[in-house]
């Protein structure tokens, strides 16, 4: 299956979001990513509910709302009626992580587990096959615009292998620093989907680099 671009709409031009969502809308990108911060499992703030309802009255692409929060499973049904389609939560903040994913799933919505960068990919063993997503933070999450961490890419091949071998339905996503620079070779090593932020809503021709990271071939080895 060919990879899935997922523009952060962290990194648009809020005095004109809606322009910013139209342009997804007529652009090559797949889903549209939304990083939900609560200033306490990471050190930012960035939004909630009515914008990502705003988000969702404009966006004709599927909403994956990324949960950079304590506690998510306070609010699964909350981010469903606001418009999520792919739920991500963290590993590192969830008690009960299966059962935050069973609920998740009964919601109606893709299920999808993140991985801090110094979090071992063994970690989510146990729930693999359970899983529509395993996001792998390439950047300590929090904000936007950090150097890419490129010991993702051993991470990357590593959880390749435990999805192929539980024959798991997971696609992996990578979630920082993501660019033309690295692109390809996340996708030789088994990434599925490719969020960007800052290398599409900062560069002079956002759609033209949307199509580029659409375009990128994806002939996978392993390096």
């Amino acid at each position: 299956m060919k990879h899935l671009i997922a523009p952060s709409i962290l990194a648009a031009d809020f005095g004109k979001i809606y322009e910013e969502v139209e342009m997804l809308n007529q652009s090559a990108a797949d889903w549209v990513h939304v990083d939900v911060m609560d200033g306490s499992f990471v050190p930012n703030i960035s939004f909630g509910f009515p914008v990502i309802k705003a988000i969702k009255k404009k966006s004709k692409l599927p909403l994956d709302v990324h949960l950079m929060i304590d506690a998510p499973e306070r609010y699964l049904n909350e981010f469903k009626e606001a418009g999520a389609d792919v739920l991500t939560v963290h590993l590192e903040a969830c008690t009960h992580l299966h059962r935050t994913i069973q609920q998740i799933k009964e919601l109606g919505m893709k299920a999808g587990v993140a991985l801090n960068p110094h979090t071992n990919i063994d970690l989510v063993s146990d729930v693999i096959e359970d899983l529509d997503l395993v996001c792998l933070m390439s950047v300590n999450p929090g904000f936007g615009g950090q150097k890419f961490i490129y010991n993702t890419i051993p991470k990357t091949i590593k959880l390749k292998a435990l999805i192929e071998t539980r024959n798991a339905p997971t696609k992996i996503e990578i979630d920082g620093g993501v660019g033309l620079q690295n692109a390809e070779k996340l996708l030789q090593s088994g990434a599925d989907v490719l969020v960007a932020g800052s290398a599409v809503f900062k560069a002079e021709d956002p759609i033209e680099t949307i199509s580029k990271l659409k375009s990128i071939g994806k002939d996978i080895y392993m390096v």
